[in-house]
Parts: C-alpha cells; sequence; structure tokens
C-alpha cells in the first residue's frame, strides 16, 4: 500500500498562511517553511507564501557557508511590488550579516553585507537612494542637503552597486 501526501487546497490558503505565522512565531521555521513550501506547490506566485517562505530561510541562518541565502533572496525577487523586493533583501542581508557576527567572522568576511543593507534600506524605503547619500552615510559624514549634485537615481542604478 503507497500513501500520497494530500495538497492544500485553495480555499484552505488563509489558514495555512496563519499557521505558518503562526511557527514563525514560535520559532519553528522549519514548519513554517515546510507549510509555504505546500502553499508554493498549489500556488506558486502566492505573494504572502514568497515572503514567510523567505523569512523561515533567514530564521534559520547559522551564519555557516550552508546558509540557504541565495534561495531565500530568489524568493524576495519573485515578489511582485519592487518595495517589498527592496526590503525583504536589505533584511536577507542584514539577517545573513548577524548571523556570521554570532559566530565571530572576522570583520573582512562580513564588510560587504552591511554596505549591501545600507543601500537598500535607501532605496527601498523611499529615503534619497543616491549613492552619494550612501557613500557619505558609510564614511560617516552628513552630507549637505542643500547639494545640487546630489541628484535621485533609479533602482536599477544603485542596486549595479551591490
Amino acid at each position: 500500500m503507497e500513501f500520497k501526501l494530500k495538497t492544500i487546497s485553495k480555499a484552505g490558503i488563509p489558514e495555512a498562511i496563519s499557521k505558518a505565522e503562526l511557527y514563525r512565531s514560535l520559532n519553528e521555521p522549519e514548519e513554517a517553511e515546510s507549510i509555504c513550501r505546500d502553499i508554493l506547490a498549489v500556488e506558486p506566485d502566492h505573494q504572502l507564501a514568497l515572503r514567510l517562505l523567505g523569512l523561515a530561510i533567514t530564521d534559520q541562518f547559522s551564519g555557516e557557508a550552508a546558509d540557504r541565502h541565495g534561495e531565500a533572496k530568489q524568493l524576495f525577487q519573485r515578489l511582485a511590488e519592487p518595495y517589498e523586493r527592496l526590503y525583504y533583501t536589505g533584511l536577507l542581508h542584514e539577517r545573513r550579516a548577524k548571523a556570521q557576527m554570532r559566530v565571530g567572522r572576522s570583520p573582512h568576511t562580513r564588510r560587504f553585507v552591511p554596505q549591501t543593507t545600507t543601500m537598500l534600506f535607501f532605496a527601498g524605503t523611499g529615503a534619497p537612494a543616491c549613492c552619494k547619500v550612501i557613500l557619505a552615510f558609510r564614511k560617516k559624514k552628513s552630507p549637505k542637503p542643500s547639494t545640487p549634485s546630489i541628484a535621485h537615481q533609479s533602482e536599477a542604478t544603485c542596486l549595479n552597486l551591490v
């Protein structure tokens, strides 16, 4: 006798999302991940399931090379809204850096991640996503708000530095 797992029905997705959120809040990201994967098997572009799955993966970061940051990044890139793509990608980089610091990674191996997070933060929040402002922030300098050379640049231009 062969057993086959049941799939979630489309009508059952809202309840499954609630359970995934509950498991994340209980610090059980593996269970939340499993539920989100079941939802995405039925509805591959379900935005909330994509976001929750990416977050559940980042909840499992240990600071080691085996962390699935690439998988989480791909999930966040599938989000429909540009703001959400930037915000959650920035959150991914922040969580990755914190996990690396917890295991004592040396500063030169973490250097790029906070800079990327800062850039994504500025671009994602609607603050001036200008590369000069970001570079000045990194150097702990305060740019003059009236400086005419500071111009807004597109999301793609700033992200090319990432």
